[in-house]
């Protein structure tokens, strides 16, 4: 049984489509207000969306997404809170959703109540941002299991022969970080960023999104000129979070994001 992430990669390569995931921290400024924008990027063309959990040492994290996730945390957001707003989302949509947290949360909650929940609230998958890949076996296989994606990282220090094995244990799709260091937009997207696709792509049979830094239509157009998927995330936060927190502030922001899906889906 594929996860709907499974099936959106699948239709993507059907029509010869790359994709768009989009990253947003859940509860910022509100559960509801995610809730309404994740169903705005939808209709703007997103393909994934990916739900930032947030914690309170988020180390991946740079200022925009770690200030996203004080401010979440700061308005009372919980993981149990996360889940049944996705929940609530699975009444309206079937558009695929993935978490992307840090293992202190997992294993507070109980790892397996924790991938458990997350499956029967509607989740497809999970990016473990601290799972060593040494230690991922477990953790996968429980996702499997759950009919969950496990969603691996690999990066431009990454051997080749560490991304093979990463990417065993992977599912859903591999995700690329096109730099060393943690999430923000950059000026220009490093060469280096590029070729760990194509060595990724060379060890994987997995769709492979690029992302981290990823801010313009530019940059979108390029990553999508080699990899599967190309993920946004501070971009798209700090354009969340400086529009007006109004149905009407979100849909501006939704038409901006639909800037950079226009840039990749015009990509053969």
């Amino acid at each position: 049984m594929m996860t709907r992430i499974e099936k959106r990669f699948g239709a993507l390569k059907e029509k010869k489509q790359k994709g768009f995931i989009a990253y947003i921290t859940a509860g910022d400024p509100s559960l509801g207000a995610t809730e309404d924008f994740v169903l705005r990027l939808e209709d703007v063309g997103v393909d994934v969306v990916e739900l930032g959990i947030p914690f309170s040492d988020p180390l991946a994290d740079g200022r925009v997404n770690q200030e996203s996730a004080a401010r979440a945390l700061a308005a009372g957001t919980t993981p149990a809170g996360i889940l049944e707003m996705v929940a609530r989302i699975r009444e309206r949509s079937e558009l695929p959703l993935m978490g992307y947290t840090y293992m202190n949360l997992v294993h507070a909650r109980g790892t397996e109540r924790f991938i458990r929940d997350a499956a029967s609230a509607g989740l497809d998958g999970l990016l473990l941002l601290d799972l060593p890949a040494e230690e991922a076996g477990p953790y996968a296989k429980s996702l499997i299991q759950h009919k969950l994606n496990y969603i691996a990282l690999v990066t431009p220090t990454t051997p080749d022969e560490r991304i093979a094995m990463i990417s065993k244990n992977a599912s859903g799709f591999v995700y690329c970080v096109s730099r060393e260091g943690v999430t923000g937009a950059q000026d220009k997207l490093s060469p280096a960023a590029l070729k760990l696709v194509r060595r990724t792509q060379r060890r994987t049979q997995l769709p492979v999104a690029l992302g981290f830094g990823i801010g313009t239509p530019e940059h979108a157009r390029t990553a999508a000129e080699v990899a599967d998927a190309v993920v946004v995330g501070s971009a798209i936060v700090r354009r969340h979070f400086e529009s007006p927190h109004t149905p009407e502030g979100r849909q501006d922001a939704a038409r901006w994001v639909s800037t950079l899906v226009k840039a990749v889906k015009g990509v053969s």
